[in-house]
């Protein structure tokens, strides 16, 4: 009989109580034990859920208080030198100082730095090496969470990050390769640990195996898991690699010796026959089957006609899951109590996923079959790009720099925000209120435009040269437009995690994309109506909007970007009618989009950037775009950074120590267009000093030309208290003038 199981399952909570827990925890308003308890209950229900499903294992270790990745730094004592001093008094705390830099005791620090993980909206905490790296083994919280799922009756298998991805994904070396000798032997300990806790089965995920990996990369699988794949007797490691299709890594993978491969088959369908082919009869192949990425049900019909061949062949030794953690599904589908019952019906969030794996094994262990199935994938057009590279601005940069420099008469080194200011709690409960129908519309919009005026009002006493409206009537900067559009459905309870406290709520895709209306110009005008100052339109760009939200899978990626792209090339063209002329179009999902693989790199970026394009295609030479990008690797996306041609784009880089800003320096020189690199972290609730600020202005200033400087946080400012944010803003803003003058 065919197995299941699945990677990993949601941390958040039914009803995000880990969220809660942990901001409240963070705020001082309860102790760590009932911190602590909170998450015991939150693994017991994943636990439980995952059992009255059927499935053979529980999984354990996918949980963490803030990231899966930190999680294994802290196991394996990778930990920067600064967090040594001014050390907190708990290993939790010492945890939380290295997720945002501040914990409830211990000093504040810079956090690590955070990027994504993969080709996903799930940030992770950068491991930071150091040359003469020393690891060390602390494996307590793995150890106590299997002790909790077998003392509770469940079989535990134990999942962590395999040694080549976790090297991978660290910095701070010049090649992460050469600390595996010292890393395997925490490893083996680990092993030798997990099998002395009479584990069966331990979970190993390396997805950088779906990656162009060099050749000493690829080399070293085979020796670093023949060291550690015999290291606790009679236990077998699962190979799990998800993302991207293996190609020339799945000979790889399956010559290793361990006792089962996971392979991708919602991504990688092709493979699936190969992965039989490869797997002896000592060996386990789990097949991933289920979207563990997307809310949409599966077709287990299809899936029963590919599998029941395979099923009858390999017997128990077929294993079915999920493509990957179900980390990046909403919980339950139960939860949504005013989504229609035929929306309903076409959903799956993580807990209806389980089910379908008992459904999808009770079928194969039937005799019926289900008629015909395919697993060919959608063939993508490639006429997006063409359709649209006649539609570029008619002026190049050079030509459209001279006109706005004149119109808008900026400072060197103009000041500016990335676009959103704190939600508040009373904002936050005004919109509760309106959304319940506990007040009408005109009092929500009366409320509003309060808000928008205060935010207004902050920033002309701040000093701040280019405003923004502060985005008060949003909740989220894709949910908010999927809410403007037709062809959206929203969710009430669709939450996932994006890093530690932060969930998002993608809208889902569930038809073609128009607007039926303005989104955004009244509150922009109403903004720019209270200042003499230019107050920039805020926009979600199309690719981020496709990348953060559940996509349809009945036509290709690139379809509903165009969609979106067309109704904001409306919106800015309303925007600019109204006077609105410095426009932001956000871009930060622009490189978790990029296939994993180099191959589909350009199909990829030719219609990503040409929807961007297109967007802002028939502005005047004087209205100025901006785009936003945040946590990325800059390096692998110069050139189609570049082609989306913006007059100014702001980036994250005050976690990574401005080193991202040598992709743009590295490019002849410099980059072409204005640049605004972030110079405080914003996920951080430290408030940096304005000496600190001038260092790293001057620091700046040596790769970018000063004359397309501009002066911005990291990212924008819904998640901080005004305290923070007005405290922050005055340094900044104090500290570009005193710069400002010492170079002019």
């Amino acid at each position: 009989m065919v197995q299941t199981h699945i990677l990993g399952y949601p941390r958040i909570g039914a009803a995000r109580e880990l969220k809660k827990a942990q901001e409240a925890y963070w705020l001082g308003e309860i102790p760590q034990q009932q911190l602590l308890r909170v998450g015991a209950e939150i693994r017991r229900e994943n636990w439980q859920a995952q059992s009255e499903a059927g499935l053979n294992f529980v999984t354990v270790g996918d949980f963490a208080w803030y990231d899966q990745v930190l999680n294994h730094s802290q196991m394996f004592g990778v930990l920067g030198q600064r967090f040594v001093e001014g050390a907190a008094d708990n290993t939790l705390d010492q945890y939380f100082r290295q997720a945002r830099g501040r914990a409830p005791s211990g000093q504040p620090v810079a956090a690590n730095a955070m990027t994504k993980w993969f080709d996903t909206n799930y940030h992770y905490l950068v491991p930071e090496f150091s040359i003469d790296q020393e690891f060390s083994l602390d494996s307590t919280w793995l150890l106590d969470e299997v002790r909790e799922a077998q003392s509770q009756g469940y079989a535990a298998k134990p999942v962590v990050i395999g040694p080549l991805t976790y090297l991978w994904l660290g910095r701070g070396v010049d090649n992460a390769l050469e600390l595996l000798p010292e890393i395997l032997p925490c490893y083996t300990e680990l092993f030798s640990q997990l099998a002395e806790q009479n584990v069966d089965w331990v979970q190993v995920d390396e997805p950088i195996l779906g990656l162009d990996l060099p050749d000493e990369w690829r080399n070293a699988f085979d020796r670093a898991y023949q060291q550690i794949a015999h290291a606790g007797a009679g236990m077998k490691l699962l190979l799990a690699t998800y993302f991207s299709p293996l190609r020339e890594n799945l000979p790889l993978a399956f010559s290793l010796p361990v006792s089962g491969v996971h392979i991708d088959c919602v991504r990688a369908p092709e493979e699936l026959q190969a992965a039989v082919e490869l797997t002896d009869e000592n060996r386990v192949l789990s097949a991933g089957v289920l979207n563990g990425r997307n809310v949409w049900r599966a077709d287990l019909e299809k899936w029963q006609c590919i599998l029941k061949p395979l099923a009858e062949q390999l017997g128990e030794r077929l294993w079915l899951s999920a493509s990957c953690s179900l980390l990046h599904s909403p919980v339950d589908l139960e939860s949504e109590v005013s989504l229609p019952d035929d929306q309903k019906q076409k959903l799956a969030y993580s807990r209806q996923k389980l089910q379908e794996l008992a459904q999808l094994q009770q079928l194969l262990c039937g005799e019926s079959t289900a008629a015909g199935a395919s697993v060919e994938g959608i063939t993508q057009s490639r006429s997006i790009a063409e359709r649209l590279q006649d539609s570029w601005r008619t002026q190049r940069y050079q030509e459209r720099a001279a006109v706005q420099k004149k119109r808008w008469q900026l400072p060197l080194l103009p000041t500016t925000t990335i676009g959103s200011f704190p939600q508040t709690d009373l904002l936050r409960k005004v919109r509760r209120q309106f959304r319940s129908g506990e007040i009408s519309a005109s009092d929500y919009r009366g409320h509003l435009r309060a808000e928008i005026a205060e935010a207004i009002r902050r920033q002309e006493i701040l000093g701040l040269d280019v405003l923004v409206h502060g985005e008060a009537e949003r909740n989220d900067m894709v949910e908010y437009f999927g809410e403007q559009l037709e062809g959206f459905v929203h969710t009430g309870n669709g939450w996932v995690q994006s890093y530690g406290s932060r969930c998002v709520k993608p809208p889902i895709i569930f038809g073609d994309i128009s607007r039926p209306k303005a989104m955004t110009v009244e509150w922009s005008s109403y903004a720019q109506s209270l200042t003499s100052k230019p107050v920039k339109g805020m926009l979600t760009g199309p690719v981020t909007i496709l990348n953060w939200s559940f996509p349809r899978e009945d036509i290709h990626r690139s379809e509903s970007c165009l969609q979106i792209a067309q109704a904001l090339h409306e919106e800015v063209l309303d925007l600019e009618a109204a006077g609105i002329g410095i426009i932001q179009i956000d871009e930060p999902a622009l490189r978790e989009g990029v296939p994993l693989r180099e191959s589909e790199h350009e199909d990829y970026f030719a219609w990503a950037v040409a929807c961007f394009r297109y967007t802002c295609s028939e502005v005047k030479a004087e209205t100025q775009i901006h785009t936003h990008m945040c946590y990325s690797n800059f390096n692998a996306i110069m050139e189609a950074i570049v082609s989306l041609d913006a007059d100014v784009i702001t980036i994250e880089s005050s976690r990574s120590d401005l080193r991202l800003l040598s992709a743009f320096a590295d490019r002849n020189g410099d980059y072409p267009n204005e640049i605004g690199p972030g110079v405080y972290d914003i996920h951080s609730p430290n408030v940096p000093e304005r000496e600190e600020l001038v260092d790293r202005l001057k620091k700046i200033a040596e790769v970018v030309p000063v004359q397309r400087l501009w002066v911005n946080p990291d990212c924008g400012l819904k998640t901080r208290s005004w305290a923070e944010v007005g405290s922050s803003l005055l340094n900044m803003v104090e500290a570009a003038r005193a710069v400002r003058t010492e170079l002019a």
